[in-house]
């Protein structure tokens, strides 16, 4: 069994919602975490083949001049797909980045064998009294340091996988796990917030 401090962690900047309405990534953002510490960063621009509006290039700061000078996402995502390898995954709201993943993939026949992980959901759990839970709220609330900006890929991977490893330790101390594996993390996030101390309290 995995143990939750070995994966990885990403992000994506995205032309809009969903990419079952078109829409395409325009930025990758990773870090792997071993054993609780980062080990490999990945970031990338990709040219979705087509203009970002206004919005997006407000929101993320990516323009397309930007995006015109870098590679198409398939290449990109053929390296992506080698950087992940067989690791398991989270993301900041993972169903969001795994839809564009997922997309992506089956664009240049890719796969991957990981699991996915959801810090939003974890930390629906173990921070019940964050004000709410978006990534900025909650690194604030867990006095996490900042050095960047928000809304960039690997900014985010980073502030996330900062996230999950205070979490983590919250967990240990918390409730004395020492061995905090991916199966537990998983549970935990599917587990009704009401119900998530009498669960940790029994876990073995």
């Amino acid at each position: 069994m995995p143990n939750s401090n070995t994966l990885v962690v990403l992000d994506f900047e995205t032309t809009g919602l969903s990419p079952n309405n078109g829409d395409r990534a325009i930025e990758i953002g990773a870090v792997r975490i071993e054993n609780g510490k980062t080990t490999d960063t990945f970031q990338e621009l990709m040219y979705p083949g087509m203009q970002v509006d206004t919005f997006i290039e407000e929101y993320t700061g990516i323009t397309n001049d930007m995006l015109e000078e870098a590679a198409p996402c398939e290449e990109v995502m053929n390296r992506f797909a080698d950087f992940i390898g067989d690791d398991n995954l989270v993301a900041h709201n993972a169903s969001f980045d795994k839809r564009f993943l997922d997309s992506e993939f089956q664009i240049i026949d890719r796969h991957y064998s990981g699991e996915f992980a959801c810090s939003l959901l974890l930390a629906r759990r173990i921070f019940q009294a964050a004000p709410n839970h978006r990534l900025g709220t909650l690194v604030r609330y867990a006095n996490i340091p900042t050095e960047g900006e928000f809304h960039r890929a690997l900014y985010d991977s980073e502030m996330t996988a900062k996230l999950w490893l205070k979490m983590l330790e919250d967990i240990s101390e918390r409730y004395n796990i020492v061995d905090i594996s991916f199966e537990l993390i998983q549970k935990i996030s599917s587990t009704p917030k009401k119900a998530v101390q009498k669960m940790l309290e029994a876990w073995v």
